[in-house]
């Protein structure tokens, strides 16, 4: 038996759970999210608690089993607190502004790169170099983060670009001076 798949996720009064056709949507504070569950699994609601059930021991539901269970995890932890996301531009004249659902960059090109934000992600950007990404859809918010920072990736000379906060670059020597000369 998977030991993360068997594992009860609890939930808040403030949360609605619903169960049917092959699928489970979560309601809460933060908003709704909605999964459709893969074949062989079965979702059980009891007192507050979800339990993930699977219909058979093949390989391919043991993967199934921990692996759903923690989407659904993740669902109700994003409806109930919800998930954030920092990056951080580096680079002289590199900055980021928020105008409605889009995110405007200054990134070194000859052009501004204007970003659509999808509609459950928001953004607030602070001293024009940090970025907090929120949403309630962990996914969906590691999509856009990754895409954003894909836009101006860092660089490991100088370490200019978008990384995220907790990312550590590995920084390259540079060329060494021109010491001895070819005569």
């Amino acid at each position: 038996m998977s030991r993360i798949g068997r594992l009860p996720i609890a939930y808040d009064k403030n949360v609605k759970v619903t169960v049917s056709d092959g699928k489970i949507a979560v309601a809460g504070p933060k908003g709704q999210l909605e999964m459709k569950l893969p074949q062989g699994l079965s979702v059980e609601l009891a007192d507050s608690k979800i339990v993930v059930k699977r219909a058979d021991d093949s390989r391919e539901q043991r993967a199934l089993h921990g692996l759903t269970r923690k989407l659904i995890a993740n669902m109700v932890e994003g409806v109930t607190k919800g998930f954030t996301r920092v990056l951080e531009i580096n680079g002289v004249g590199y900055r980021a502004e928020v105008k409605g659902s889009n995110i405007i960059f200054n990134l070194g090109y000859s052009h501004p790169i204007i970003y659509q934000l999808p509609p459950t992600v928001s953004a607030k950007v602070e001293r024009q170099v940090l970025i907090t990404l929120e949403s309630a859809d962990r996914q969906l918010l590691g999509t856009v983060a990754a895409q954003i920072r894909n836009l101006r990736p860092p660089e490991p000379y100088k370490g200019k670009g978008i990384k995220y906060a907790e990312e550590v670059i590995r920084r390259k020597a540079g060329k060494a001076a021109g010491g001895a000369s070819a005569g």
